[in-house]
């Protein structure tokens, strides 16, 4: 085994055990996480929320028994292949030990620690945009066409994964043009690989036109009620924080590809991030967005750096670039990881404020980072539901209904009775079982709306009750509320199959 093997395991090893020991256990699994899980129970070409290749990781979670270790294992997986995709990459740019050492330095040590903490679309993505633009590397690099055909793959289980890939053609194809490698829109083969990867993607844009375009409706939805609050100042900022670590590297990379002669046939990445980064701006896209643009301008970087760090004084600069993405881990490890109690962050808001992490999706401050705060209450609204479930006389004749996805998916996970919760929210509106006559309610309701729904659905059953709340006062859910509703006056799948087709309908 050589020297350069066992650096590398070694960094896989660290980075597997890092991602398991940066999530304090007062934490539940994460909001998004739950809706996830659930989709292995029910595949498909596609979903409101997101394409099927997550249900695909999920239903193989739960064959796997669909402990914590393994929601947490794949995220984690999807990190360690970015970081082996751009160690590959300095290698093809000839980049030698050095370049490898602090490529993966840059990688390890960055932003990417906490997206691959959370089972969601968003590692995968990284890594696909990662494997792409190494692709086109290749393919530049050596002109042998069966890399139209990868890349074509590599982009189709990007698609399947997260639409998000596009902008990663939006931003290359205006590049490409400028560049001298326009004369790769001459190849031939170009064009049968944009054919494969159709042919790929094709059972997702027929389940979309089968069920009327959902994403459009996600999307529009998505700007109305999160991407309004984006300020396009703070995508920016953002974009520096994600990998503060390696800034020197990824701005020596961009000096690089314009003025480096070894990168002349790569100068296309210089415009292709610009280009990029311009259209995440312009549609004010949420900041990690546009994480899968960085990590080969890493590995650019590095090479760089690593041929003008070789001779005379500036070898001993080598280790600083080193310890940068070290160091600047520090704060980072005491800031962005649910790593400490929710009551010691509530008494240190100031560290977070300043960063802007206590700043959510509707654009107020909270005591709790987003994130960190949908990760808590969860088993609890689970058990006490459970609890309720458990009481009453025919469970199985009983809707468990809830607000939101993350209600329902937190239930469904950590229910020990086989409760089988749905919502009107996300891709539960699909899987209600109209098959049984309910006749009794437990309803879930953010504490908001619930004084009012109690009251107005309380006259249509012959008994209600208030059967509890989530007492967690940093959980994003504090005091969402159980109420029951026993023996219905009215015919309660009827009015289910009225409300689903209302809200299915996308063509409003």
């Amino acid at each position: 085994m050589t020297k350069k093997t066992i650096i590398l395991i070694a960094f896989i090893i660290l980075k597997f055990a890092l991602q398991y020991i940066l999530i304090s256990p007062k934490y539940d699994l994460q909001r998004d996480e739950y809706l996830h899980l659930d989709q292995a129970h029910h595949l498909a070409w596609g979903f409101l929320s997101v394409p099927p290749v997550t249900s695909w990781f999920s239903y193989l979670i739960f064959l796997l028994g669909n402990s914590v270790f393994w929601v947490k294992f794949f995220p984690a997986l999807f990190g360690v292949l970015t970081l082996l995709m751009v160690w590959k990459t300095i290698e093809m740019l000839k980049g030698n030990l050095y370049a490898l050492i602090l490529g993966a330095t840059c990688i390890l040590f960055s932003c990417l620690l906490r997206l691959n903490t959370l089972y969601q679309p968003n590692s995968l993505d990284v890594l696909c945009w990662t494997a792409f633009y190494y692709v086109l590397i290749q393919y530049i690099t050596t002109e042998e066409k069966k890399w139209f055909y990868i890349g074509a793959v590599v982009f189709a289980f990007g698609f399947l994964n997260k639409y998000n890939i596009l902008f990663l053609l939006i931003g290359l194809l205006p590049a490409l043009l400028l560049s001298n490698q326009r004369k790769i829109l001459a190849e031939k083969k170009l064009y049968f690989a944009l054919i494969l990867g159709l042919l790929l993607i094709l059972p997702n844009l027929i389940w979309q036109y089968n069920n009327q375009f959902p994403i459009v409706h996600h999307m529009k939805e998505l700007a109305e009620t999160q991407l309004v609050n984006v300020d396009r100042i703070d995508f920016l900022k953002e974009q520096l924080l994600f990998f503060i670590g390696s800034f020197l590297v990824i701005l020596s990379a961009l000096y690089a590809l314009l003025f480096y002669k070894p990168f002349a046939k790569y100068k296309l990445f210089f415009a292709c991030i610009i280009f990029t980064l311009l259209v995440f701006i312009y549609f004010k896209a949420k900041a990690y967005y546009a994480i899968g643009l960085y990590p080969v301008y890493i590995a650019f970087g590095a090479v760089f750096l690593s041929n003008v760090l070789n001779t005379g004084w500036k070898r001993y600069l080598q280790p600083v670039f080193i310890l940068i993405p070290l160091l600047l881990f520090i704060p980072m490890y005491n800031l962005a990881f649910p790593n400490k109690s929710p009551e010691y962050i509530a008494q240190h808001p100031d560290k977070y404020k300043d960063l802007g992490m206590l700043r959510w999706e509707d654009g107020k401050e909270h005591t709790l980072p987003q994130d960190f705060a949908d990760m808590l209450g969860w088993k609890e609204l689970a058990r006490k539901t459970d609890s309720v479930y458990a009481s009453l006389l025919n469970p199985e004749k009983t809707l468990v209904l809830c607000d939101n996805y993350g209600q329902a998916g937190a239930i469904n996970y950590y229910s020990k009775k086989g409760i089988k919760a749905v919502s009107f929210n996300a891709d539960y509106v699909n899987w209600f079982n109209l098959d049984v006559k309910y006749k009794n309610v437990i309803r879930v309701i953010e504490y908001e709306e619930a004084e009012a729904e109690f009251k107005e659905t309380s006259q249509h059953f012959q008994s209600s009750a208030y059967a509890g709340q989530i007492t967690n006062k940093y959980a994003r859910e504090y005091k969402t509320s159980i109420f029951t509703f026993i023996n219905a006056k009215v015919d309660i799948n009827k009015i289910l199959e009225q409300e689903i087709k209302e809200v299915t309908d996308y063509s409003k």
